[in-house]
């Protein structure tokens, strides 16, 4: 099967939704391995279904409608498993890839080109009002089961490792990892393995590990030293 082409031609007179759900297809198969063809990805991902919902509650709700709104969006999450809020603001050629279990809450922002895998929650700390959801910028990733939780920033192209859970700003092209999350240095990461995750990931339990270690040996060397007999 070719894979998807960025060229590929969205008819002019094709109405609003259905050109978002070609371009929304046409990212799908650029960026997953699968190279999905077109009738499937249309029909069988529900990721780009999710999507299109959230697009009719989040207008409804923008009328004031919220009781509509909120049950719009429930039917989208029966139908695909993933909760969007109505609320929350979407960008274009959003990939939630797999999908079952993702949430994303009322002030959460997505940019565009953002890449979401299953079980991951942009959620909330606080109780309280107000901006209380994690703001994802333009080409970050978010991996499998990450917790992105408060009014934090996920930066532009920046990647959230499997399972991180995080709770305060990642830089525009980093890469955080772990429980509570770090970003990893860039020459550290070495590209991308997959569901945010770098390369060579960099476990903080290995690094401390690592650093008692080095402790011991340096210790040990120390009392080497001292148990020598002294010279002369």
């Amino acid at each position: 099967m070719p894979p998807a082409d960025a060229t590929d031609p969205v008819p002019s007179s094709t109405p609003g939704r259905a050109i978002e759900a070609i371009e929304i297809a046409r990212a799908i198969r650029a960026r997953d391995p699968a190279r999905p063809g077109w009738a499937e990805t249309l029909f069988s991902y529900p990721g780009l279904h999710a999507v299109l919902i959230h697009r009719l509650a989040h207008r409804i709700w923008g009328f004031g409608w919220r009781g509509l709104a909120r049950f719009v969006s429930h039917l989208g999450r029966f139908a695909t498993g993933i909760e969007i809020h109505p609320g929350a603001r979407l960008g274009r050629r959003l990939f939630i890839d797999h999908g079952m279990g993702v949430v994303i809450g009322e002030t959460a922002t997505v940019g565009d080109d953002v890449t979401i895998y299953h079980g991951v929650t942009l959620g909330g700390l606080s109780g309280k009002p107000g901006k209380r959801h994690p703001d994802i910028c333009d080409g970050a990733v978010i991996g499998a089961g990450a917790q992105v939780l408060g009014p934090i920033t996920i930066g532009a192209g920046a990647k959230v490792g499997a399972n991180a859970v995080v709770v305060s700003d990642v830089p525009d092209g980093a890469t955080a990892i772990g429980i509570p999350a770090h970003p990893v240095a860039r020459g550290e990461s070495g590209g991308s393995a997959g569901y945010g995750l770098p390369i060579r990931p960099c476990d903080p339990v290995d690094e401390k590990i690592d650093a008692l270690r080095a402790e011991v040996d340096a210790l040990r060397a120390e009392l080497e030293a001292l148990r020598r007999p002294p010279a002369g």
